[in-house]
């Protein structure tokens, strides 16, 4: 298997992704390894409230393991920090360093990742490789915005540029409608990071997203 990641960019790889789970250093060392065995393919480590020289260990670690995995790892908001721990991209906010800055940055080999809220942003999105698209419903992880429902889905599905990942909310019993709505990827933070059993969670979620993409 490892070999098999090796050899694919990585486009290829988030191409083919449809599981991503975000948290910070402490929920990830938690629940890394039975999120790698229950199937996810993109661990973002978001973490606003310790210093990056804080947060650098942990990265390094947690991207080892992402990497044996032959799983993406992407760091939140710092595409400096994102070259100097050696992830696979970055992800950023509407109100972070824009995506050019970024861009030029980490260099046309890693990714970029971009969160957008509304119909109006989605069309904005360029020179991404991804996007985020939520919060679906309401969720204590993004306590500044609405909940745009399945609708900002049905369109993101109809027009996004790249790929995207539908996040907010989501659990093993609702995804299913966030797949019948055109998405064929999510992104999760409470699903898997609080679950009582990380491994049966991740399995459940990716098991609803098998049914899309097969």
């Amino acid at each position: 298997m490892l070999a098999h990641f090796g050899a694919m960019t990585r486009r290829e790889r988030l191409a083919r992704a449809c599981l991503y789970l975000i948290g910070d250093s402490v929920a990830l060392e938690r629940v890394l390894d039975d999120a790698l065995a229950g199937g996810v393919d993109v661990v973002q480590m978001r973490d606003k409230e310790r210093s990056r020289s804080k947060l650098r260990a942990d990265a390094l670690a947690l991207g080892a393991r992402c990497r044996e995995a032959g799983t993406l790892f992407i760091v939140n908001d710092d595409p400096l920090f994102a070259t100097e721990v050696g992830a696979d991209g970055v992800h950023l906010g509407q109100d972070d360093v824009s995506v050019r800055i970024a861009r030029a940055i980490v260099g046309q080999e890693r990714l970029v990742g971009l969160s957008t809220h509304s119909e109006a942003q989605i069309g904005r999105a360029r020179d991404v490789d991804y996007i985020g698209v939520g919060p679906v419903w309401a969720t204590p992880t993004k306590p500044g915005y609405a909940p745009v429902g399945l609708d900002l889905v049905h369109y993101a599905a109809a027009h996004a540029r790249v790929p995207f990942f539908a996040i907010g909310g989501i659990n093993p019993a609702n995804v299913a409608s966030v797949f019948a709505a055109g998405a064929r990827g999510i992104a999760v933070v409470r699903a898997i990071g609080e679950a009582a059993e990380p491994l049966t969670a991740a399995r459940a979620l990716r098991e609803a997203a098998g049914v899309v993409n097969a």
